[in-house]
């Protein structure tokens, strides 16, 4: 059993982290985006520290940790999501601004290679491009649209987000990876707290309660911040940092499926056949060898 999940643990991830992007679109109506994110950040960060504490697990033992989990979390969750929140509050679709995120796994590629001395051999090269094209083909038809959302701007905070996740990523594999889970991840959420706290000072924190907002606060507290963040903190310490970005490549497909079916965010053939070319592009990666050059001494 334990077997089974560790290999289903990258679909899992793909299918938790997918709903992030609806969670928020479904928030966003109620409540402004980096109060949005304070308020779930502030709630976890609690019970994540209870759960460390509650398991005995081991704290970093140096100030330079702390600092690189401070600094891991506040571009992987802080920047990242603020971006991406900001973004879909700005009217982006749930559907397209996952589809400008899947931009992830090129830039983290290039981050990794130099920083990581992660060998990406052809076949993975040539399914990042395959995959950049489908993205392509399924955002090309929403450009152009005043009506859909998209603009330079919005455009301009998920390019942001795209940044800081690869950068983080590959911060992520370089100095955080060995540290205790639990407590890594927690620092994490502190770290995050350092970029949306002082964001939400230019918002008026006027919230508006109600089922939806409650729902989604806390399904993103307790499946994303929690439960697929972990996962991810796994998976990147057990794999190569290119490797594991090749999966946000999928995440795209999911939301924009969850989105027709949620928000009536509509799919044309061109966008579906793009969506065909980032699983075949997926598939692509997910078999070409990655192998990990020796660091020289």
């Amino acid at each position: 059993m334990r077997n089974l999940l560790v290999a289903a643990s990258p679909a899992i991830f793909v299918l938790l982290w997918s709903t992030g992007f609806i969670g928020s679109k479904l928030g966003a109506p109620y409540i402004e985006p980096f109060a949005f994110l304070s308020v779930r950040f502030a709630i976890v960060l609690p019970v994540l520290f209870a759960m460390t504490l509650a398991m005995r697990r081991t704290w970093p033992a140096t100030f330079s940790d702390y600092l690189h989990c401070l600094v891991s979390g506040a571009l992987m969750h802080g920047v990242y999501l603020g971006g991406i929140f900001w973004a879909i509050d700005n009217g982006m679709p749930a559907g397209i601004s996952a589809l400008v995120l899947g931009l992830q796994p090129l830039l983290t590629a290039l981050i990794a290679g130099p920083v990581l001395h992660e060998k990406i051999d052809a076949k993975h090269w040539v399914g990042l491009a395959a995959g950049g094209a489908g993205l392509a083909l399924v955002l090309g038809p929403k450009l152009g649209l005043a009506a859909s959302g998209i603009s330079a701007v919005t455009i301009a905070a998920c390019i942001v987000s795209v940044v800081a996740m690869s950068a983080g990523a590959v911060y992520q594999k370089r100095f955080v990876s060995k540290i205790d889970l639990l407590p890594g991840t927690t620092l994490q959420y502190a770290g995050a707290l350092l970029i949306t706290i002082p964001m939400s000072t230019f918002e008026s924190w006027e919230i508006t309660w109600s089922g939806d907002l409650i729902f989604a606060l806390a399904w993103l507290i307790f499946v994303l911040s929690i439960g697929a963040i972990l996962l991810l903190m796994y998976l990147i310490s057990q794999g190569s940092a290119a490797r594991v970005a090749a999966l946000f490549y999928l995440v795209p497909v999911a939301t924009a499926v969850e989105s027709y079916f949620l928000f009536d965010e509509t799919l044309s053939a061109v966008q579906i056949a793009g969506m065909g070319l980032v699983i075949a592009a997926q598939i692509l990666i997910q078999r070409g060898a990655i192998t990990l050059r020796r660091r020289q001494a």
